[in-house]
């Protein structure tokens, strides 16, 4: 866990793809699709299984890494509107487990809008934390400080002939956009136009190491 300060506020930013708000006892995840491979195996194409309990040993560890009193996922929590329906005994168990003795919340993101139910927690479509909008998808138009997730940042760079993709942070100085924790998540460069065009001209590529945060300006002068 390295120091991530972010709108007054210190954070812990972990290589995990997380975000502990030690103030709050808050861990931050986002973009977790439980039950993707489940919902690609019914049109015929077969991913690993058991990604929902691959993600939720994250989820276990990290809480128990960091002392989190709180999970707040930031959208894309499912794949789909009947993911929660898909997820096995033993997953929605261990879900249960985690949202009954956590303040978990699920903020609704494009591909969970129209999911029917969730194994505990409560929903909501944003939510403010000491003047903080925790939302799914930065809004560009919006000069508040906010915290999102939903394009799924990695950064890629070439080192002596090998290239290297690593997950990361995005930040500028009021938006700052988590990487995708779930375990079959995709990445966009984290220099793409989209993530350039809703962070504005000071976005920069955050990639935690073992001791210290490395930054990548992504509009280089």
């Amino acid at each position: 866990m390295v120091p991530l300060s972010f709108a007054g506020h210190e954070f812990l930013a972990l290589p995990e793809a997380a975000l502990f708000w030690p103030a709050q006892g808050a861990l931050l995840v986002a973009d977790l699709h439980f039950e993707k491979a489940s919902w690609f195996a019914r049109f015929g194409q077969f991913l690993p299984p058991l990604d929902s309990h691959a993600t939720m040993d994250m989820i276990e560890a990290l809480v128990d890494r960091t002392g989190a009193r709180a999970v707040w996922s930031l959208g894309d929590s499912f794949h789909d509107a009947d993911g929660a329906a898909r997820l096995d005994a033993e997953a929605r168990a261990r879900l249960g487990i985690l949202t009954g003795r956590l303040d978990w919340v699920w903020i609704t993101g494009n591909h969970d809008v129209a999911l029917a139910e969730t194994p505990g927690g409560r929903r909501c479509t944003d939510m403010q934390v000491e003047g903080i909008r925790l939302r799914h998808e930065a809004d560009p138009a919006d000069p508040s400080p906010e915290i999102s997730g939903h394009f799924h940042p990695k950064f890629r760079l070439s080192l002596r002939g090998r290239h290297v993709s690593r997950r990361c942070f995005v930040g500028s100085r009021t938006k700052l956009i988590l990487p995708a924790l779930g375990a079959l998540t995709g990445g966009l460069d984290a220099g793409h136009g989209e993530i350039r065009r809703v962070m504005g001209p000071d976005a920069m590529a955050m990639v935690p190491v073992a001791d210290r945060l490395l930054r990548f300006p992504l509009n280089p002068k």
